[in-house]
């Protein structure tokens, strides 16, 4: 006796390739528990971090970034290229990330700090599965700025081009000069004298 069985699915190359890349680009977005590059989990996430120091970038070599938009946590629409001619601070974090929860006092004062210097700050709150955690993060540290929702990386995977010096851990640390590219990256928790250290020289560019 015989029995039919159902034709297997095939999930098609081009959806199984997109996922991959996906999922290398997340694989960029981990979180340390510790200074010591150790892993400290959160979300859905088993990477390893990336705890290098402050890169910065010649004024003549600098890459602008691609497009980056879309809704932010309370559900507005935000486009990082309405903030050129300003010093923009992107950092890429996340609620389940004890790192990021360390720093955010700190950028929640730089950012009421230099404000007033033509200073931006926008958040890319990433792995978390609905706004509502990034808002209450938000709400408990005071954060003064807006953050785009990025649950999947898509954001972060398309924002940045390649070869350039993209975010490559949460939490991760993007400065972008007055032109709208990339002058200074970092791959760690910045406490408040590293976070100016990156942000003050491009306030003083003519």
């Amino acid at each position: 006796m015989s029995h039919d069985r159902a034709p297997r699915r095939r999930t098609p190359r081009r959806t199984l390739l997109a996922a991959g890349t996906l999922a290398a680009a997340l694989a960029l977005t981990a979180c340390s528990s510790d200074s010591n590059g150790k892993s400290g989990g959160g979300g859905d996430t088993n990477f390893v971090t990336n705890t290098g120091g402050i890169s910065t970038v010649a004024k003549g070599e600098r890459k602008p970034i691609h497009t980056l938009a879309g809704q932010t946590l309370d559900g507005k629409r935000l486009d990082v290229a309405d903030l050129k001619g300003k010093v923009v601070v992107l950092n890429v974090w996340g609620s389940w990330c004890p790192p990021c929860r360390a720093e955010a006092p700190h950028f929640a004062k730089v950012a009421a700090d230099m404000k007033a210097k033509g200073v931006e700050f926008v958040g890319l709150n990433t792995r978390d599965s609905d706004t509502s955690k990034g808002l209450a993060f938000e709400d408990e540290f005071g954060v003064p700025y807006p953050s785009l929702f990025d649950p999947t990386g898509k954001l972060i995977l398309s924002g940045f081009p390649k070869g350039s010096m993209n975010p490559q851990a949460i939490p991760s640390t993007i400065v972008l000069d007055k032109d709208g590219k990339i002058a200074a990256r970092s791959l760690m928790a910045l406490d408040e004298a590293k976070l100016r250290s990156m942000i003050e020289p491009l306030v003083a560019e003519k």
